[in-house]
């Protein structure tokens, strides 16, 4: 939007603070190659436009807005004059994309000094060489240690989750090399019963019988129901006085083995009905050998499984064979990761999933949106174990409008309301000196609204702290370049 052309006077714009040490042929040329605008009330650019201009404000009053999701949120508005805004990277030349990074308005008429991007970049260059060549090195400084500290952080957030889930990989992986040697021996043990049984001279008819039972006793291993204690101790005695009853061996230790596998009493009667007495001690521990092996293949088969869901929730939360950029369900992203925080969570903290599965997927860098998860869940289990480690963490999705909501509530302590306008900091953190780098939420903040443009909000009081990071439904990918190149918001950064 172009402003009233008035009357530039060299006089005028020395007496603002950026052009008090210039000569009467700098203000001179300014003035030649510049101008004076004054706007009325409303917008003067708007973000993500090319910056043409560069804004010196002589009177009047300016808003500076950014686009966070489908709103404009509010960053600065100040009446002192000689703030200025628009075009400040023009003297980087096309090393990076020349758009307006915030939009600008005035309430009330406002007059500016305007400066072509073109010439502001040129006197930059001719007038200040050494201090241009400082702010280029300081501008493409900070975004190397952005990156750098970003790497820093994912990878410090990598090596604790390598951490967990080697020890989450163990668990189930000796389980199942237990069992796998357990389960040799009880095969072994089997085909010795078998011999036995063979060499008995036992009927054809009855070894047929005998077969079938064990198939039956196979299915209803499969089909077994986990008992409550005081039921499963009810059963073990009841089979084991009937064991007992019928002159069987080690009644007491087979007892436990057949109640897992859901056997009960009306099945052993069924069983003594099937065969000859004389059979029965010999069928009995035949079956036995049966239900145990098929109890450690369920073992087996459990482990396994749960190293393929581990393999898989490390797969979907690297993201390493997937595109960098690509529509998302975001629970499975949140329980990739929640999978993969199981270890740091512990047993003390409930975690609760209030998702809403009617939620269409969303364009999004699905890696970069798991270490927001890690950090906010992070951020979470630190807060409930500093209360006591005992709590409730509810991850909660939700639509808000044209925009998908993640929330992390936690019942721990709460953000004190004195540090809560600086935990999106750099370097900010509340965490004892060695347990936090201060950048989590800084990253998050970044990855958020820069790279997604969407919001990151905090809400708390004691016992009930929220995280709520907002997702557009709909989004172009962002420019690779420029997207982490903002930090959160601060006024002094848009108008110095």
């Amino acid at each position: 939007m172009s402003g009233r052309a008035m009357p530039c006077s060299p006089a005028e714009i020395s007496s603002l603070f950026l052009f008090e040490k210039l000569t009467p042929e700098q203000l001179g040329r300014l003035c030649g190659e510049g101008g004076v605008e004054a706007f009325e009330p409303g917008p003067v650019y708007t973000e993500g436009e090319p910056a043409t201009c560069f804004y010196v404000m002589l009177e009047g009053t300016v808003v500076l807005y950014r686009r966070v999701g489908g709103d404009d949120v509010e960053v600065s508005r100040t009446s002192q004059r000689g703030v200025y805004a628009g075009a400040m990277q023009a003297y980087l030349g096309d090393r990076v994309p020349q758009l307006y990074t915030n939009s600008m308005r005035v309430t009330e008429p406002t007059r500016f000094f305007v400066l072509p991007a073109e010439s502001f970049a040129a006197v930059m260059r001719e007038w200040f060489p050494m201090a241009a060549h400082l702010l280029e090195g300081l501008f493409f400084g900070s975004k190397n240690t952005q990156r750098a500290i970003g790497q820093r952080e994912r990878l410090l957030a990598l090596g604790s989750l390598s951490a967990g889930l080697t020890h989450e990989l163990n668990n189930p992986a000796a389980a199942a090399v237990r069992a796998t040697a357990t389960l040799r021996e009880r095969v072994a043990k089997m085909r010795h019963k078998l011999s036995v049984i063979a060499g008995g001279g036992y009927d054809p008819q009855a070894l047929t019988r005998l077969i079938e039972i064990q198939e039956r006793t196979a299915e209803l291993v499969a089909k077994a129901q986990v008992l409550s204690p005081l039921e499963a101790s009810d059963r073990e005695d009841a089979l084991g006085d009937w064991l007992d009853d019928h002159g069987i061996q080690e009644g007491w230790r087979i007892a436990p083995t057949f109640v897992q596998a859901g056997l009960d009493v009306d099945w052993l009667e069924q069983v003594a009905d099937t065969v000859d007495a004389d059979m029965l001690p010999g069928a009995i521990g035949w079956l036995n050998y049966t239900v145990e092996t098929e109890l450690l293949m369920d073992e087996i088969d459990d482990s396994t499984n749960r190293i393929s869901r581990l393999v898989d929730a490390a797969k979907q939360y690297s993201q390493l064979d997937r595109a960098p950029f690509r529509v998302v369900d975001v629970h499975e992203l949140l329980d990739s990761t929640l999978l993969m925080l199981s270890g740091k969570i512990g047993r003390r903290i409930e975690v609760v999933k209030d998702y809403d599965r009617t939620l269409p997927e969303v364009p999004a860098y699905p890696a970069e949106l798991n270490q927001v998860w890690t950090n906010l869940v992070d951020n979470a289990v630190f807060a409930i174990n500093s209360a006591g480690g005992e709590g409730t963490l509810t991850v909660r999705t939700a639509r808000e409008g044209d925009r998908l909501l993640v929330e992390f509530r936690d019942t721990g302590p709460g953000v004190p309301p004195e540090v809560r306008g600086r935990i999106f900091d750099p370097f900010f953190t509340t965490k004892p000196v060695g347990e936090g780098t201060g950048l989590g939420l800084d990253i998050s903040w970044r990855i958020v609204v820069n790279k997604h443009h969407g919001g990151l909000h905090v809400e708390s009081v004691p016992g009930d702290t929220r995280f709520q990071v907002l997702l557009p439904l709909t989004a172009p990918e962002p420019d690779a370049e420029t997207e982490t190149d903002a930090s959160p918001p601060d006024p002094a950064e848009e108008t110095a």
